[in-house]
């Protein structure tokens, strides 16, 4: 007699796959929904209505995209999951924590770059004003990055897949989003970015899976990345605002060390030593238990 346990098998995981896929489909249109009404929207009626100006409409687009972004997010868990949305309770003082430590993550390291003499610095130039319109731009890409990969696309397939499996699948994804920007590089520049941003996003989702709070994440990824705009050197590629940092500096080193065309987070340096810190990380939230079982359901 045949026995009937594989076809139920199959059967669970088509569900929770289907399931998967509502969820990554509901969640990212309420996000992505809310911040095209935003921009198509809110943003021009402003502008017909008011005529602010481009420094305060841009201001105005900012603040609106990022409520409106949480919005959508909130609105999904609220109807769909049928939860509270308690990932984005601000918590102040892990949020500070969150803050300093993705400043030392990178900071201590490109420190040591320095006094190798793998970077070098050209000139002081102090903290131009622009630097506040920089700040808030990366404050809200690193929020939005949290809210759409983090809080969003690895709980959805934490739910389907466990923990450990939904943290390989999520950081990859994180990393092949960046491709675009080593378009200018060769395969070596491509591969050295995979892995460093696939560490990264496996950092950051770890941080999210040990504190379940979307703000810990976002103060993090801001500070590395200002950190690594004020010293001077290229953001994850973009050469952009290097001449808004208070250090203008320059390569001294091979590509290996000082990271080339994407910057610091493609020196192995500092892949190494957040490989490290990746490792702790999850060993510790393995440990408090923070890892979970496939539900194949909402949280409740």
């Amino acid at each position: 007699m045949l026995s009937a346990e594989p076809g139920r098998l199959l059967s669970a995981r088509l569900r929770r796959t289907l399931a998967m896929l509502l969820a990554l489909l509901l969640g990212g249109a309420s996000i992505l929904g809310m911040v095209m009404l935003v921009r198509q929207g809110l943003v021009p009626l402003v502008d017909a209505l008011f005529h602010p100006g481009p420094a305060w409409l841009s201001a105005c687009r900012r603040i609106g995209i990022f409520v409106g972004a949480l919005a959508g997010y909130w609105a999904y868990v609220r109807w769909y999951e049928r939860r509270p949305a308690t990932e984005l309770r601000l918590q102040p003082w892990r949020l500070m924590l969150g803050g300093a430590g993705g400043a030392l993550m990178v900071g201590l390291p490109i420190a040591a770059l320095f006094a190798l003499g793998a970077y070098e610095l050209v000139q002081f130039r102090g903290a131009a004003s622009a630097l506040w319109g920089v700040a808030a731009l990366i404050g809200l890409a690193a929020m939005l990055e949290e809210l759409v990969y983090r809080v969003l696309l690895f709980r959805v397939l934490e739910r389907a897949w466990g923990t450990g499996p939904a943290l390989a699948v999520q950081a990859l994804l994180f990393a092949l989003m960046h491709v675009e920007n080593v378009t200018h590089g060769g395969p070596g520049d491509v591969a050295t970015m995979l892995v460093s941003v696939t560490v990264l996003g496996l950092f950051w989702t770890g941080l999210f899976v040990l504190t379940r709070n979307l703000w810990v994440g976002v103060a993090h990824h801001a500070a590395w990345n200002f950190t690594i705009l004020l010293s001077g050197v290229p953001l994850s590629g973009i050469d952009d605002w290097r001449a808004l940092a208070p250090l203008a500096s320059r390569y001294a080193g091979p590509d290996w060390l000082t990271g080339g065309l994407f910057g610091p987070e493609s020196s192995w340096l500092v892949i190494a030593t957040n490989t490290l810190a990746t490792l702790l990380l999850l060993h510790m939230a393995r440990r408090r238990g923070a890892f979970r079982a496939p539900t194949g359901g909402s949280e409740r």
